[in-house]
């Protein structure tokens, strides 16, 4: 999932507004990347933490040409999942239905058609019709 897509999701919590949901991800998405590079630790219960751990300098090696290198001390961001993440994902626990209002229309067609977007099974690959043409017009 990208980012559109992810605001895509939002949408529904934002009666289908998807300017709302961009604004509340660049919030959200802005506050942790600046509070974090700040030195802060930014901690949301049940789904992880981001913090920024400092990296000592150490020897590092140019895998191509096999040159050694210092690199220097700095700072890298690191997220740890919490205890509720870890726990959907490994499927200890079940994965809650959403919660979200469907986003509400004029247009019922519209609200069809992403239904049936949403249930489709992955179809089979087209089949080569330029294969059978050559073969029947060889034979003639």
């Amino acid at each position: 999932m990208n980012k559109a897509e992810l605001i895509q999701a939002l949408s529904a919590y934002y009666d289908g507004s998807k300017s709302e949901a961009a604004k509340a991800l660049n919030a959200v998405v802005e506050t942790i990347t600046y509070k974090t590079a700040a030195g802060e630790k930014v901690s949301i219960t049940g789904f992880g933490v981001f913090e920024k751990v400092p990296r000592s300098a150490r020897m590092v090696r140019n895998p191509r040409t096999g040159e050694r290198k210092r690199a220097k001390a700095t700072a890298v961001p690191r997220f740890r999942a919490g205890t509720d993440l870890k726990a959907y994902v490994s499927g200890a626990k079940k994965v809650p239905r959403t919660t979200a209002r469907k986003a509400t229309t004029g247009n019922p067609a519209a609200s069809k058609t992403s239904v049936t977007a949403r249930t489709t099974v992955a179809k089979a690959p087209a089949k080569k019709t330029g294969t059978t043409a050559k073969k029947t017009a060889a034979k003639r």
